[in-house]
């Protein structure tokens, strides 16, 4: 198991099971940013990997499908951005009530598709390694552009201060509402990229594939203190701890697999614990403009 751990296969593997938890916590760090509360990151995911799998299908185009997975992320930020920041409801609510209806819906959808409530048909899947991945090239991209977008640019200014000042955005005749929605909007299409990593990896969308990765990519972003490298490193040592997982599943034949697939949950929950004494949430968050 040791060779297996240092092999580069293996680092291959940990990166691709990374990439729809880092792309949903860089998007949930924009949108958490703003301030507003992103617990529809699970919803934006599985919206990104059920419209990549039907579009690549439709189009045969690999690179439509992860259009399409950008596409059904921001679908479900515009959703949450009209409800939570334009119609001014809960934000928790909003959340967790949008996670819900995606699921029912995609549920439904693969019904009047494809005749069945559990898959899809088979969609054109990304092949190859890791290098030959469009969204690993995308996450990426995101992974340098974001912090550099909310540190050095005017739009990352005004998005930290509709999160931790808006009083002061408002007084510079800037909108609170419209800040936030792009950011929104924006931070949920990077989620739906990594919702098109996991049905376009396969070559198919299942129900609920997901699989509560959206609140894993939340609880990184907490664990970074709300900042997006910290967030990716916090995603990357999930990843690690999931491939890490498949490798004693592999070889520690005597441990049962369903305790051994709690194991980065557990690590997650654990780290958790001691992350709110060591971080501070943007002021306004969850409070209306």
């Amino acid at each position: 198991m040791i060779d297996a751990i240092l092999s580069a296969a293996f680092l291959a593997q940990a990166l691709r099971i990374t990439l729809p938890y880092l792309l949903a916590a860089l998007g949930g760090t924009l949108c958490e940013r703003s301030g507003v509360v992103d617990l529809a990151l699970e919803g934006k995911l599985l919206a990104g990997a059920f419209l990549a799998a039907v579009i690549a299908r439709a189009t045969g185009s690999i690179a439509a499908g992860v259009i399409g997975g950008a596409l059904g992320g921001a679908l479900i930020g515009a959703m949450q951005a009209a409800l939570a920041i334009a119609a001014r409801a809960d934000q928790v609510v909003v959340g967790i009530g949008l996670n819900l209806v995606v699921s029912g819906v995609t549920r439904m959808l693969l019904q009047v598709l494809y005749g069945s409530a559990a898959n899809s048909k088979p969609c054109p899947p990304i092949e190859g390694g890791v290098l030959s991945d469009p969204i690993a090239w995308i996450a990426a991209l995101a992974l340098v552009a974001v912090p550099l977008a909310i540190a050095r640019t005017a739009l990352g200014l005004r998005l930290r201060a509709a999160g931790d000042r808006p009083d002061a955005l408002r007084a510079a005749a800037v909108s609170v509402a419209w800040t936030r929605a792009i950011a929104v909007v924006v931070g949920s299409a990077l989620a739906g990229f990594g919702g098109a990593e996991l049905s376009l990896k396969v070559g198919s969308f299942t129900s609920d594939m997901s699989a509560g990765r959206g609140y894993i990519a939340l609880a990184a972003v907490i664990l970074g203190g709300w900042r997006a490298l910290p967030a990716a490193l916090a995603t990357a040592a999930f990843g690690l701890t999931k491939a890490l997982t498949i490798q004693i599943e592999l070889h520690v034949v005597a441990l049962p697999t369903e305790l051994a697939e709690l194991f980065p949950y557990v690590v997650a929950l654990a780290v958790l614990a001691i992350a709110p004494t060591r971080t501070r949430p943007p002021a306004a968050i969850g409070k209306p403009d």
